[in-house]
């Protein structure tokens, strides 16, 4: 790098200020003339001298550095371009698996359980999305438009909705007027209550009831996403746990949740849905009305969680017992559930959890879990009617309710459900956690079938071990 030569700052100076040669004698002009040389001749012999080390005039690197500098800083930036073509920029990719070893009592069976068929096995509280591997891809694109795909083999929301879909998620989020105000579209988990589908972000290994029984699974549809200080709303209109209408089905939900982070340790939260939506216990009847809603909080400060849930609902022709002339009932239920968790050391947490559903109504049946039935009304020779005695969930089954016994005493009153876990769980490392839990259920009706013997009782065992590991 060259200096400029003398006469050139001179003539710069010069045209700078056109005064001074007005203000002063030609012999000052002349020796603030000579000075500038001076000056620029010794800045001159010294970039020769730099120059004469072999300094490139980069301050403090040699020639084979600032070569080295310079092919890093072309590579970066091929790198980058690359990153970019290919589709790579703003992409976050994470994942989780589950992996239990499950006891239950009623059902005389004990072993590992991992990625079988839910759907084909059926959802039940003690394998429900047990034993899952989950794979997550994010991108976010210029303007903060927002991409998912979250893929969940035999254990995601497709896989229950549907019995053959591995998509958890697929959703879109595109910014309208600012960030904060977003349309969402596509395949999205259900929202509601303080529990989580992941088991990375559950504290126990089986779920709570509320969420086993009375939530949606997912819904399939378009709706906005608004953040406003402390709030955060979200509402869609969509499919409830259906990816579409088939022949002779019709109507949606509205499904809303509201936020408020409170401060930094609290908050709370409500959900609500309300339209039509799959009868399962009454297929023919395609979709009937439903209404739910829940309050849940939570409080995390210090070594301590707590977490709290409220919930009802209610559905059309869903109960499992029908009238007396043959027509099906509604179904309907109320419960809470509660957890309390403390940290005895920064990685061992021991967690206890209680939960309460009533459903006594007509028989009992919840949002999806009942009785099965084939026919239009009570009087068909396809109706089957009967509990879910696996899920403790119905009449009692000393009953016989499920076949000439429809009618029976006693037939119209569901079971009262009730749950208390323990467990503990042990953060490995950054990306391993052991959990235990035990899991005491009982109801005041004997709805618990067992397996050996094929009696029916109030209560039911359940211990589980799982290893989950989440990057």
């Amino acid at each position: 790098m060259k200096l400029w030569q003398p006469t050139a700052i001179a003539l710069a100076l010069a045209a700078g200020f056109p005064s001074l040669g007005l203000a002063q004698s030609n012999e000052e002009l002349l020796k603030e003339i000579r000075a500038l040389r001076d000056r620029v001749n010794d800045l001159e012999a010294k970039q020769k001298a730099m120059e004469a080390k072999g300094d490139s005039g980069q301050w403090g690197m040699t020639p084979a550095q600032t070569a080295e500098l310079n092919r890093v800083s072309v590579k970066t930036e091929a790198l980058e371009d690359s990153r970019e073509a290919n589709g790579f920029m703003g992409l976050k990719i994470s994942g989780q698996m589950q992996v239990p070893y499950i006891y239950n009592q009623a059902q005389n069976t004990s072993g590992f359980q991992f990625l079988d068929n839910v759907y084909a096995n059926g959802y039940n509280y003690y394998n429900g999305y047990l034993g899952m591997v989950m794979i997550d891809f994010q991108k976010e694109m210029e303007g903060g438009t927002k991409w998912r795909l979250t893929l969940a083999p035999q254990r995601g929301v497709g896989a229950v909705i549907d019995g053959t879909s591995i998509v958890n998620e697929a959703s879109v989020s595109v910014p309208l007027t600012d960030l904060q105000t977003r349309f969402i579209a596509g395949q999205i988990p259900d929202w509601s209550g303080y529990e989580y589908l992941q088991p990375t972000q559950n504290k126990l290994i089986t779920h709570n009831m509320l969420f086993d029984f009375t939530l949606p699974t997912g819904y399939i549809g378009a709706g906005f996403d608004i953040t406003s200080g402390k709030w955060g709303t979200k509402a869609m209109l969509a499919q409830l746990n259906s990816n579409a209408n088939t022949t002779g089905f019709k109507g949606s939900v509205l499904a809303v949740r509201v936020d408020y982070s409170k401060g930094e340790y609290d908050g709370f939260g409500s959900a609500a849905v309300i339209g039509q939506a799959p009868n399962l216990v009454n297929p023919d009847a395609g979709n009937t009305n439903v209404g739910l809603i829940e309050v849940d909080g939570y409080y995390i400060r210090g070594d301590w969680t707590l977490q709290g849930q409220l919930s009802y609902g209610t559905q059309r022709k869903a109960a499992i017992t029908p009238a007396a002339d043959g027509s099906f009932q509604n179904s309907s239920w109320y419960g809470l559930s509660t957890l309390a968790a403390y940290k005895f050391t920064p990685r061992f947490e021991g967690v206890a959890r209680f939960d309460y559903i009533n459903n006594a109504k007509n028989g009992g049946g919840m949002l999806g879990f009942g009785g099965a039935a084939t026919g239009t009304n009570a009087t068909d020779s396809d109706v089957a009617y009967g509990g879910d005695y696996k899920n403790g969930i119905g009449p009692s089954g000393t009953l016989g309710c499920g076949a000439a016994g429809v009618y029976a005493d006693g037939c119209n009153q569901g079971a009262n459900r009730y749950a208390l876990s323990v467990g503990m769980n042990y953060v490995f490392n950054q990306y391993t956690t052991f959990k235990a839990e035990y899991r005491y259920d009982w109801s005041n009706l004997d709805v618990f079938q067992y397996n050996a013997g094929g009696s029916y009782r109030k209560y039911n065992n359940v211990l589980g071990a799982a290893v989950v590991l989440g990057f």
